[in-house]
């Protein structure tokens, strides 16, 4: 039976619940995120660490994260979401301290595994399903499209930041810093504007069924084919996005374009990512999450056959960072709105974090995947061709997971 929204307000992108939810994200994605790369950078110069070494407690941290995100899930549909993001943004900002002090691989192993696991109790997922138990899941299309596209100005903030705080500070300086700001910013803006006296009342089915928790909804949710073939769309989106991030500047050097057009072409994915997310905020805030995903999932593919295929040019590394860049963000707000839209209405942070598990596993290992397969092949056509499979079986898993969803509806 299909659930009714609930009678309420959006949380629109004016809230003070929205807002201090945005700069939190903003700050969280900034700092246990965008940072890494640089700092480690940094780091493994001083300490002599080489980059399996340091990549190694990053990779960890993603698999973590993914065990985690069902209980933090379940947590916050248990109205827990104050304690659950505020709570962790604190353990992260110790653990970022902790970070500033290392000497040993061990206790650099333990502080960023501790961050990556951290990402699930606040990044996205945690936020979305926050905004979900406030507005209720039939009505949090606004909110999350607000948060996200609040949390997309992450990397043009904090990139410049890290850099700005290193090169006055040190690394370990700006570890400090970065500590600092989860410790006051995020964890006093989540305490704030997270208040579970404020949260819709969950909506029963017709007849009066009341709605299902925590391992019962995942449950019914994972008797439903388009759970699965969901769960295999964001697999793939995950890995094509893994591996396509980390690989594209050896992978665009490789076919010959010029460092600082590789540069100058990446800078253009952040600002594009804005730009769909607010495509869709004016445009499209009526449009159905399978109308805008169907159409979406199809860029990737068509994107990454332009590069393989077209003559090296700057406008068309351009284009292809432009189209890759906007459909990721258009991706980041169907991601959130798959479940309530097109599987359940029914804990929405239990039966997300269950779908984001094999994703995570997917995002943490298709890096390497993708360097095993450039030293088996010599070169990056097998990884772009690896990349082109993996963004068409998005596609595919997507559109079935739509017509499966037309003919069932959210449940």
């Amino acid at each position: 039976m299909t659930a009714t929204a609930p009678a309420t307000t959006p949380a629109g992108g004016r809230s003070f619940f929205i807002t201090g939810l945005g700069i939190g994200q903003i700050c969280s994605w900034g700092s246990l995120y965008y940072s890494f790369p640089q700092i480690a950078e940094a780091m493994g110069r001083e300490l002599g660490w080489d980059k399996p070494q340091l990549y190694g407690a990053a990779t960890l941290g993603l698999l973590l994260s993914g065990l985690a995100a069902y209980p933090v899930g379940a947590a916050i549909d248990r109205g827990q979401g104050r304690a659950v993001m505020a709570g962790g943004s604190v353990l992260a900002g110790l653990l970022f301290l902790l970070w500033s002090q290392v000497e040993s691989l061990p206790v650099f192993y333990l502080a960023v595994a501790g961050l990556g696991t951290l990402q699930a109790a606040t990044l996205y997922e945690a936020a979305f399903a926050v905004v979900a138990r406030r507005t209720g899941a039939g009505a949090a299309r606004a909110g999350i499209t607000a948060v996200s596209l609040w949390g997309g100005f992450a990397s043009t903030v904090f990139i410049p930041f890290v850099e700005l705080l290193m090169s006055s500070l040190g690394w370990r300086g700006a570890l400090m810093v970065l500590g600092a700001v989860n410790l006051v910013v995020c964890a006093g803006l989540y305490a704030a504007v997270i208040d579970p006296r404020a949260d819709t009342a969950p909506v029963h089915h017709g007849g009066g069924t009341p709605p299902l928790d925590g391992r019962a909804a995942v449950a019914a949710a994972a008797r439903r084919p388009v759970f699965w073939a969901l769960a295999l769309a964001f697999t793939a989106y995950a890995a094509t996005f893994s591996a396509f991030t980390f690989h594209l500047y050896p992978l665009l050097t490789e076919r010959g374009f010029a460092p600082a057009a590789v540069v100058a072409a990446m800078a253009i994915i952040g600002p594009a990512q804005v730009a769909g997310r607010l495509l869709v905020w004016l445009f499209a805030a009526r449009a159905s999450v399978r109308a805008i995903g169907s159409a979406v999932v199809a860029v990737f593919p068509l994107a990454l056959l332009m590069l393989a295929a077209l003559p090296p040019s700057f406008a068309l590394i351009a284009v292809v960072a432009a189209a890759y860049g906007g459909a990721n963000g258009i991706m980041t707000i169907v991601r959130g709105l798959a479940v309530p839209e097109m599987v359940t209405r029914d804990a929405y942070g239990a039966v997300t974090g269950a779908l984001s598990v094999p994703g995570t596993v997917a995002k943490a290992l298709a890096p390497a995947g993708a360097a095993v397969l450039w030293a088996a092949a010599g070169s990056y056509d097998a990884v772009l061709v690896g990349i082109i499979a993996a963004g068409s079986l998005l596609a595919l898993g997507f559109w079935v997971a739509a017509a499966l969803s037309r003919r069932e509806g959210a449940r």
